[in-house]
């Protein structure tokens, strides 16, 4: 089953694709039970046959699950139907730090707030162990109420940092 506009997945409805990466395409759906808009990131089929990818799909739901911060993507639901896996997360309006980079330099101010952010969110996961391992503009989306770090599928878990911001 390949995902177009339309189709479902459980309760999630198919509204278009929204991005792709290495680990899959990125889709906007309707959560039909909560009546609201999400992201669904799917592993590619070929990946789904892969013992290891398939792990590291699922090591980066569980890294995503185990983080709440304002300024780090909220996992909401993980799921497999009809041979597609598939993560939900919170749908985050906005462009990425990437895309807005590329238009021209951003004033000091906004360097400040963006990286102080940024920082906010990696202290939360360093405290819980996860290494990002993957941080980019591309991977942070800059939305009304703030930056927002994505995609941890790279992520690496292990024992607690210190935190330098106590």
């Amino acid at each position: 089953m390949s995902l177009e506009p339309g189709k479902t997945l459980q309760h999630y409805q198919i509204v278009e694709q929204i991005g792709a990466g290495g680990m899959g395409e990125v889709w906007r759906a309707k959560d039909d039970r909560l009546d609201r808009d999400v992201a669904i990131k799917v592993l590619p089929p070929s990946f789904a046959d892969q013992e290891q990818l398939l792990a590291r799909f699922e090591r980066e739901a569980q890294t995503i699950s185990s983080l709440n911060h304002p300024n780090i993507c909220t996992l909401y639901d993980i799921g497999h139907e009809n041979g597609i896996h598939y993560l939900v997360m919170e749908l985050i309006e906005g462009e990425s730090l990437g895309d807005r980079i590329r238009q021209g330099a951003l004033p000091i101010e906004k360097v400040l707030e963006i990286g102080t952010q940024i920082a906010s969110a990696l202290d939360a996961a360093h405290a819980q162990g996860i290494v990002h391992r993957d941080l980019k503009p591309d991977n942070v989306m800059l939305t009304r109420s703030g930056a927002k770090l994505l995609d941890f599928g790279l992520a690496k878990v292990g024992g607690a940092f210190e935190s330098s911001m106590d």
